[in-house]
């Protein structure tokens, strides 16, 4: 199932199915990636933040987890599980220093071709990360609701239905 592709400034990126061992770096990762988001709402008790690696390879039962390497550094990741006709998609990751190169958009795809049999994708990220649902909207989300998670944050949710993603 690896996925190779060109990205914008790098060699090659290789996407491909998570296994339980790669948990600490992908929650390494997921912690350096969430402090963007943690300072845009200064609340570091935000759950990417706090998750524990315990929590992170029980998803791997569960879920899809997908990661991204270049030159054998791993620079993003994503997961998703399906419930009832929907492709749940969360903690979408890229290491700061390759962003905005299409990785997180390279991931966004792959991880809708491991749901093929859904009627529609979810996701959510926080409301005032306009460059996160840019590039949701981008790739055919659309926003359905807003939700308060804390006083601090806010949560938007955005989808698109399944026949949007072919």
């Amino acid at each position: 199932m690896p996925v190779t592709a060109g990205v914008r400034g790098l060699t090659v990126l290789t996407i491909e199915r998570a296994l339980p061992e790669d948990a600490p770096a992908i929650l390494a990762l997921q912690k350096l990636a969430y402090q963007s988001e943690a300072a845009l709402y200064n609340d570091w008790s935000i759950p990417p933040l706090t998750q524990t690696l315990e929590s992170l390879v029980e998803e791997f039962s569960a879920s899809v987890v997908l990661r991204a390497v270049v030159d054998g550094q791993l620079v993003g990741s994503v997961r998703a599980r399906v419930v009832n006709d929907t492709c749940e998609i969360g903690r979408l990751i890229v290491h700061p220093a390759f962003q905005r190169r299409g990785i997180g958009s390279t991931l966004l795809k792959t991880i809708e071709g491991q749901c093929p049999v859904v009627i529609r994708f979810e996701l959510f990220t926080g409301s005032k990360s306009e460059n996160n649902i840019r590039l949701y909207q981008q790739a055919g989300y659309q926003v359905t609701r807003t939700q308060s998670l804390s006083p601090a944050v806010s949560i938007t949710y955005l989808e698109k239905h399944a026949t949007a993603a072919l």
